[in-house]
């Protein structure tokens, strides 16, 4: 096992692995084990009792968290006329068309967080399937990235807009904002997340929906939070 710093051994020590905290303690506590000299983002990794091969038992939605990220994402749209200068006018980095397939196909470029895309234009965008879907950068109606409404999609996203969905192991990884944040904003942050993902629980799921949680700073240990708790 590979030695951990001197830093990560003593956030350690705040922490008992076997307990299970409330969500609220949790919480003071990854700001407290954030010790690195940067301002480390906090995550939040969930564990669902789902089965993410089937279809009726995906979960996968977008929410705008109300402190934000903490990080200034870039967004590309893709879309023509009057759309594509409403995503301008709302402060998308990069809009086109052809011109950003071609750009993304020979120059291999990926200097962008998010893609949002008018319905018109995903027979185009379907060109980067293989590409965009593997990054986590195909637009998706249930993300709303897919849209007409490319303003309200851009401002949501600079806003602070997050996606969540499952990855092949039925767990969530979400970034809930950064250590500077403090305890309060963070927890404002993570319960909206959590409010989120329970009200996405397919009807398919059986058993324990929430099977455990975790959070945790860029360089400092996980803390469990109690499922419990949260579903209360």
């Amino acid at each position: 096992m590979a030695k951990r710093g001197k830093k990560y051994q003593e956030s350690a020590k705040l922490i008992n692995r076997e307990t299970l905290y409330d969500p609220e303690e949790s919480l003071k506590l990854v700001v407290d084990t954030a010790k690195a000299k940067f301002d480390e983002t906090i995550e939040a990794h969930i564990r669902l009792g789902v089965d993410s091969r089937h279809a009726d038992q995906q979960v996968r939605g977008a929410i705008v968290l109300p402190h934000g990220t903490g990080k200034t994402r870039k967004v590309l749209v893709f879309a023509k006329g009057e759309k594509a200068k409403e995503a301008e006018n709302a402060g998308a980095d990069f809009v086109g068309a052809e011109d950003m397939v071609e750009k993304i196909q020979k120059e291999n470029w990926f200097d962008f967080d998010v893609v949002v895309a008018t319905p018109d234009m995903m027979g185009l965008v379907g060109r980067l399937g293989r590409v965009l879907g593997p990054k986590g950068l195909m637009p998706n109606p249930k993300s709303g990235t897919v849209t007409f409404d490319v303003e309200k999609a851009v401002k949501e996203i600079k806003a602070g807009k997050v996606e969540y969905r499952l990855d092949k192991t039925n767990i969530i990884h979400v970034p809930i904002g950064k250590a500077s944040f403090g305890s309060e904003k963070l927890a404002d942050n993570f319960r909206v997340l959590m409010d989120a993902i329970v009200k996405a629980k397919p009807a398919a799921a059986k058993g324990q929906y929430l099977k455990s949680i975790v959070i945790t700073s860029t360089m400092g240990p996980g803390i469990k939070i109690n499922p419990v708790k949260v579903m209360a």
